[in-house]
């Protein structure tokens, strides 16, 4: 019989494995070219975040934890680091399409190379050593999904803007369907918890555990739909002021917005380009790639606002963590199925912007070490999304997971779900 610290072995080394396979599996429909471009600053090549991944490995676990290991390159550590200062110099993240080298080959061969040395280091390793790098691990797995759900928004950024429209991985459509009238359901708010409870991986912006208050308040039971949304548009909400924050007014008139990103005007009506290739928009589904700006408005519009992240998290701590999520295939929202879930698409589908700041929990402490990067140093101008989109990977999801973009961000799966306050 195998002993409970073989065991727990065991399993951080398939699930490294099976994360790893797991992204290669991503970049399957991709020409050689595609894994070079960067369309604008925050969008990254997908080689490098196939890179990227192997260096948090590497920099993290292998370079302190098995003393034989030799780096595949001593460059690439300033090539692939992203934002860790503790790590040394990097690389200018709107400068990483311009690397023609190393070349994808060479990338897959540094993932190859940092795969057997985990290898090594899990067979090698004494327990108390398992013991020191095990929660490591498992960031860097739980970091690995967080960029597979990057490849698929940035190449989509990518091949959206290709004039040949490259279609990623065909899929069939489903007729359009009108959208069902969406209902509110209401809350009792009063004294709530919030954040983790120290059961299992989370992330550290989730923690600690604390107490809240809310008002009481209701949810719309399922996100906004691009029918309505083209309501929002066909009553000028693109072009009365009254309805925007002011920084937000400002981006939309610099950009030039008249719709959600990869909506495009066709013969008087508007088409939407999907990892599958161009659609008809279907009235039923849920709108996304639009901006925290765009999201305020239309519930401005609707006579409602956005959510806070707290409502968000107390309304739907107890649902199910499924949906239409990265293992489903669709990699597009759908409309909202009739199951009798009270909300519907809570997970899946959108990230739902939040009408909250992204700031610390109260005794908010970060990751020890140079890990105390990994979000702490972020919680400023940026508000926060929940739910996870159709690119999320389920088991990287729950009720308390938050996810953070600044306010003008468009290129991610995000969308609205309406909130307003009980008289």
């Amino acid at each position: 019989m195998k002993r409970s610290d073989d065991v727990e072995r065991s399993v951080l080394q398939d699930d490294f494995a099976t994360v790893r396979r797991a992204t290669e599996l991503l970049c399957a429909p991709l020409e050689t070219e595609d894994f070079v471009v960067q369309t604008m600053a925050e969008v990254s090549p997908t080689k490098w975040h196939l890179a990227h991944t192997s260096w948090f490995f590497e920099t993290f676990i292998l370079r302190p934890g098995l003393p034989s290991y030799r780096p595949f390159d001593e460059r690439f550590a300033y090539i692939f680091n992203s934002y860790y200062h503790s790590a040394g110099d990097r690389h200018p993240q709107p400068q990483r399409g311009l690397l023609s080298r190393p070349t994808v080959r060479q990338v897959f061969d540094y993932r190859r190379h940092v795969d057997s040395g985990l290898a090594r280091f899990f067979a090698e390793s004494s327990q108390r050593k398992m013991e020191d790098f095990a929660f490591v691990v498992e960031l860097g797995i739980n970091h690995e999904q967080q960029h597979q759900e990057l490849i698929l928004t940035d190449i989509k950024h990518v091949l959206a803007a290709n004039p040949l429209q490259p279609v990623y991985r065909a899929a069939g459509c489903e007729p359009p369907h009108p959208p069902a009238r969406a209902q509110w359901v209401g809350f009792r708010g009063g004294l709530i918890e919030l954040g983790h409870s120290g059961e299992g991986f989370a992330f550290d912006n989730e923690q600690p555990r604390h107490r809240t208050y809310l008002r009481p308040f209701e949810l719309a039971d399922r996100p906004v739909t691009c029918g309505e949304y083209l309501e929002f548009i066909a009553d000028g909400g693109y072009q009365r002021s009254e309805l925007w924050l002011s920084d937000g007014w400002d981006a939309a008139q610099q950009g030039e917005w008249k719709a959600p990103l990869y909506w495009r005007a066709s013969d008087d009506a508007w088409r939407l380009f999907s990892l599958q290739g161009m659609k008809d928009i279907d009235p039923s589904e849920p709108v996304c790639h639009m901006s925290y700006y765009e999201a305020d408005a239309f519930a401005r519009w609707a006579g409602a606002r956005l959510p806070l992240e707290a409502e968000w998290e107390a309304a739907c701590a107890t649902l199910p963590v499924e949906g239409n999520l990265l293992e489903s295939g669709q990699l597009h929202p759908r409309r909202a199925s009739d199951d009798n879930l009270t909300l519907k698409q809570a997970f899946g589908d959108i990230w739902e912007w939040t009408g909250s700041a992204y700031l610390p929990y109260p005794g908010f402490a970060p990751f020890r070490g140079g890990l105390g990067e990994y979000n702490g140093k972020f919680m400023s101008n940026k508000m926060v999304l929940r739910g996870g989109s159709c690119v999320t990977p389920r088991q990287h999801l729950r009720a308390t997971y938050r996810n953070f973009f600044v306010p003008e961000a468009r290129w991610q799966f995000s969308g609205i779900r309406l909130a307003r306050y009980l008289a």
